[in-house]
């Protein structure tokens, strides 16, 4: 499998949007973690922290997969293990935390890879979901970068597996509400440059974690989901 779309290299140099959104799924960020769609492994040095034991690496394309010991410290890479494929090749396998991080989107059933991560999940282990948030914002470049489809906080409910217990679901990013509004309305760009991504992340990000708290997290562009596995991994 090859990814189609480029934002993983625009993206890529965004560390502030990168340490913001971190900061809030690092505190669930425990034991063994399994990071689903990795990429080119670029998030993994925002959210490792002391208390992980281990981290596999899982990406269905071989291309970005190689690119990730480029991008991780060296610490990571003694503790780390790269795996080609998806979530079915580690069937038996247990982790304490699994990361979705701008991957549900890409899927179009996002309620059957979800489940299939849960049945991964350690009792008391963390399934954690970044994706865009709003449809109204599906623009050109959402279609050019394979995104199936955007969320509001009903629909990742709804995709979220059934015996999972809540534990947060909010917005991030206000102020990239405004400009992805733009950009479809006004610019009908496929893609970002480089400078306008700039622009965001070292300029409106900071601003947006200003914003988020006044707003109280109840618009943003992207849409974080916390869930876990009951410890005793009863039904509720």
């Amino acid at each position: 499998m090859n990814y189609p779309g480029t934002e993983l290299e625009l993206f890529a140099e965004a560390t502030n949007w990168k340490r913001y959104f971190a900061s809030k799924l690092r505190p669930f960020v425990r034991g063994r973690v399994l990071d689903v769609g990795c990429g080119m492994g670029v998030n993994a040095n925002y959210l490792v922290g002391p208390t992980v034991s281990s981290y596999t690496f899982l990406e269905p394309d071989l291309q970005l997969l190689a690119h990730v010991p480029d991008h991780i410290d060296a610490s990571l890479k003694k503790m780390s293990e790269m795996v080609h494929g998806t979530v079915d090749k580690l069937e038996g396998r247990q982790f304490d935390t699994i990361l979705y991080v701008d991957v549900v989107e890409h899927i179009e059933q996002g309620p059957d890879e979800l489940d299939r991560a849960y049945s991964l999940l350690a009792p008391g282990g963390h399934l954690l979901v970044l994706v865009p948030a709003y449809q109204f914002l599906y623009s050109k470049f959402d279609e050019e970068v394979g995104h199936v489809k955007r969320y509001n906080k009903e629909q990742m409910r709804s995709e979220l597996p059934r015996w999972a217990r809540p534990v947060s679901l909010y917005y991030l990013d206000s102020m990239g509400v405004l400009l992805s509004l733009a950009n479809k309305f006004l610019l009908h760009q496929a893609r970002p440059t480089r400078s306008q991504i700039r622009f965001w992340d070292q300029c409106m990000i900071p601003i947006s974690r200003i914003m988020d708290k006044m707003l109280i997290h109840k618009a943003g562009r992207s849409l974080i989901a916390v869930v876990q596995k009951p410890p005793a991994a009863q039904k509720l």
